[in-house]
């Protein structure tokens, strides 16, 4: 798994570093990437964008700035949904986590403050410790602790961690990535179509005009 995220280094210059291109000179293979497969997408009759991210990565937090106004002022059309990637035992601890909360139907209310505990307060709840090669995960006791202060019910919490439900969910969301073939986080797939890398868009704000550019490309075929 090539790029699995971007150092803040390179998210920054995502962030401010490219100019704007005109929507007529978006290109597969170039700006976007067209699936081989086309997938399914989780309703039907809607245009979905999904985000696949990673709690953990530099690019995906500074994303998620810009990401959530795009995505709040979204047409009635389309179906906007974040999966998270599992490439590591990292990832899949994070996964968990969000998928617990997305289970538990509070994702919107805890997702920032995780993106923050991590990057901003470094908070060992829910930042992995690294000694050289050796890391330490946080513990479910901990992972529920934090998002207790965030207004969870930390005994519901740890009761779902482990479910039916989030091992379901975890198992979809593997699979969705793993066929949308996802090279690093952040990325966008348009309606279970198209592909959209944040090296090969430019930048963050180029990621939501090529996504504007396909969500417009798919309603035109409908």
């Amino acid at each position: 798994m090539r790029n699995l995220f971007l150092g803040a280094g390179l998210a920054l210059t995502a962030l401010f570093g490219v100019p704007a291109m005109a929507a007529e000179d978006f290109q597969a293979g170039k700006q976007y990437t067209e699936l081989r497969t086309a997938q399914p997408v989780s309703v039907p009759g809607k245009i979905e964008v999904v985000e696949v991210f990673w709690y953990g990565c530099p690019a995906c937090n500074m994303f998620e700035g810009v990401l959530k106004p795009w995505a709040e002022k979204l047409p009635e059309d389309v179906h906007f949904v974040q999966v998270p990637a599992q490439f590591n035992e990292v990832l899949n601890l994070h996964a968990r986590l969000y998928s617990t909360l997305e289970v538990l139907k509070v994702e919107a209310k805890v997702h920032e403050a995780v993106f923050a505990g991590i990057h901003e307060k470094k908070d060992p709840r829910v930042t992995p410790a690294r000694d050289g090669r050796q890391v330490t995960l946080p513990t479910p006791e901990q992972l529920a602790d934090f998002v207790a202060e965030q207004g969870v019910d930390k005994a519901l919490f740890l009761k779902t961690y482990d479910s039916f439900a989030v091992r379901n969910r975890l198992a979809k969301a593997d699979k969705l990535v793993r066929s949308y073939q996802i090279t690093g986080v952040p990325e966008l797939v348009v309606n279970g179509k198209y592909r959209i890398e944040l090296q090969k868009a430019g930048g963050f704000e180029q990621m939501l005009q090529i996504a504007d550019f396909l969500i417009k490309k798919e309603r035109a075929t409908q």
